[in-house]
């Protein structure tokens, strides 16, 4: 029961790391050859950036984990096995992510049906570009006539 529960731990952690990371790294692959960019850190940079502070505190926390892994290990006076550290820091991880991924798809859900006035992400903004941006354009329409009898 132990192996399943690791092998269950590690796919399901790799496989999402693995999907998101490559995902990026499909975009940016597929955007370079469209576009031939080369500054990819200038278009890409808060995709990258994310991805390296995920890593970062990633790490971070197998390490902090281990610790207080080991600590407890040796309070109950036992080793620390890596494959119950697995399990372990499996399982934090991966409650972690699901909170996380209920409050993104939360958000994602909501702003879809819901409307904040005057939001970027709120229609009623684009609305209001465009109703300006068609009042500029009557306005040059007015404006054209007398420059062109100027000229």
């Amino acid at each position: 029961m132990e192996t399943l529960a690791i092998w269950t731990t590690v796919i399901v952690l790799v496989g999402v790391s693995s999907f998101l990371l490559g995902m990026l790294v499909h975009n940016i692959v597929t955007e370079r050859r469209r576009s031939r960019i080369r500054k990819i850190w200038r278009n890409f940079g808060l995709g990258l950036t994310f991805a390296i502070l995920f890593l970062i505190s990633w790490v971070a926390q197998a390490i902090t984990e281990w610790q207080a892994f080991v600590d407890e290990q040796a309070t109950h006076g036992e080793p620390a096995r890596l494959s119950e550290f697995w399990v372990a820091f499996g399982q934090s991880t991966l409650e972690n992510w699901q909170s996380e991924f209920l409050q993104l798809f939360s958000f994602v859900v909501l702003a879809a049906v819901l409307i904040h006035r005057g939001s970027a992400e709120s229609k009623d903004g684009t609305d209001r570009i465009e109703q300006a941006v068609n009042e500029i354009r009557e306005i040059v329409k007015e404006l054209e006539p007398t420059t062109a009898s100027r000229s």
